[in-house]
């Protein structure tokens, strides 16, 4: 079972490909690179894990690299202090190029010839390779469900855990499950009752929207539809219905460039809103510099998701993460969720010194971690197989909001911000 917030932001990947391919986009080359090949101590040979990211691809060179930098940067720290039981770990890096055949070419890399004993953090826009991964019984932990995947096959382990029965269908009979968590989040706590959805002209942007529309209604929102052409959007026009509409909060299906723009507008013609709601991927320290000519939408600026908040400095675990990935240019929430992954790869392995460190052993660990949050990271993971899917679950979520001067701003505790919320479906 997916929570709602996972689901909008499987689909706001998927969207970004086929917004940018309608710019006429082409996909680069798959670049492959092999990092920490250093030697290993005499007699303890190094744990080799592997990370496959769409580092170059048509959504553009950062999009998905966040996972891989927070992994990356844990890894590094592990292995200054000493690696697993003396080990070292060996990090192989895979650009997959945002393709199916680039992601196949990953797999066969690091899962057949390298042996690798687990993937980490995979994010990969075209996960084409992921039956190869489960057939292989190779445990892949912690990566982001851009697609299907995570709810599809066994050996797979999401970041934030899956319901689903995986057994090679997608899903429940080809559908998955999203709750309605963050509207009633937005509806109870801050009173909102009518919510816009903002969306090109184009199939898969409207497909997006009409998924954030039903959930709104099933809230009992009045919801606002605005639809923009594609080639020359009007955002002032849009911005001025919002206006005119009352609207409490906007929701959108378009890229990060239309909603700077639409932001702009905003401020332009005095459309103001409780929230201006984002997703995980765009939960960045780079909210100053892409959206600067809208300070006012900036700071209505929210984000919901799973994990806690990047910029919570005040929680032990957020904190040691800060500490370790100081010299990056930025911070994001995925860049966290990156880190999360790695530890629990980290706390599967650790299980399995005593008897030995391999690919059964580590996925056995996987299928024992119910309730796993590393260290406070991520809100308690479950992993079920459940027959049919539930009509509600309890379902509890992260907030926060960015503020100018102090970042993103938690909003309340994200293990007791929970509702009890329906699952509507979709297909994938």
């Amino acid at each position: 079972m997916r929570r709602r917030s996972r689901a909008v932001d499987a689909l706001a990947a998927v969207l970004l490909l086929a917004l940018s391919a309608a710019c006429g986009s082409r996909l680069p080359e798959s670049d492959f690179e092999h990092h920490d090949r250093s030697s290993a101590p005499r007699g303890s040979a190094p744990l080799r894990v592997g990370i496959i990211t769409s580092a170059t691809s048509p959504v553009g060179g950062s999009a998905f690299t966040g996972p891989r930098d927070g992994a990356k940067a844990w890894f590094d720290r592990l292995n200054a202090r000493g690696g697993i039981d003396g080990r070292r770990v060996e990090v192989l890096l895979c650009d997959d190029g945002g393709s199916g055949v680039g992601n196949n070419e990953c797999v066969h890399r690091l899962v057949e010839e390298d042996k690798v004993v687990a993937l980490v953090a995979t994010t990969a826009l075209d996960y084409a390779g992921a039956s190869r991964v489960s057939r292989a019984r190779v445990p892949d932990i912690g990566g982001q469900p851009i697609g299907s995947a995570y709810d599809t096959y066994p050996h797979l382990y999401g970041i934030y855990g899956s319901r689903a029965p995986r057994n090679g269908t997608p899903g429940w009979g080809g559908k998955l499950y999203g709750g309605t968590e963050v509207y009633r989040y937005f509806k109870r706590e801050h009173g909102a009752r009518t919510a816009a959805v903002v969306s090109y002209n184009q199939s898969a942007s409207a497909a997006y929207a009409r998924l954030v529309e039903r959930g709104l209604r099933a809230e009992g929102y009045k919801v606002v539809t605005e639809q923009v052409d594609f080639a020359l959007p009007n955002f002032r026009a849009v911005a001025a219905d919002l206006r005119e509409q009352g609207a409490d909060l906007v929701f959108d299906a378009i890229d990060s460039h239309g909603n700077a723009r639409l932001c702009r507008a905003m401020d332009e013609v005095g459309a103001h809103v409780t929230a201006k709601v984002t997703n995980v991927q765009s939960w960045t320290s780079t909210v100053a510099d892409a959206y600067q000519d809208a300070p006012r939408c900036r700071n209505a600026l929210w984000a919901t998701g799973s994990s806690r908040n990047h910029d919570d400095t005040g929680h032990p675990a957020v904190r040691e993460f800060r500490e370790a990935t100081k010299d990056l240019k930025t911070h994001s929430q995925w860049q966290l969720e990156g880190w999360a992954a790695a530890r629990w790869f980290t706390d599967a392995a650790r299980s399995c010194a005593r008897t030995g460190i391999t690919r059964a052993c580590v996925d056995a660990a996987m299928n024992r971690s119910e309730g796993y949050t590393a260290g406070g990271l991520l809100l308690p993971v479950v992993f079920e197989r459940r027959a049919e899917p539930p009509r509600t679950v309890r379902t509890c979520l992260s907030v926060a909001r960015w503020q100018d001067g102090r970042g993103w701003l938690g909003q309340g505790d994200m293990n007791r911000t929970c509702f009890d919320v329906p699952q509507l479906a979709y297909e994938p």
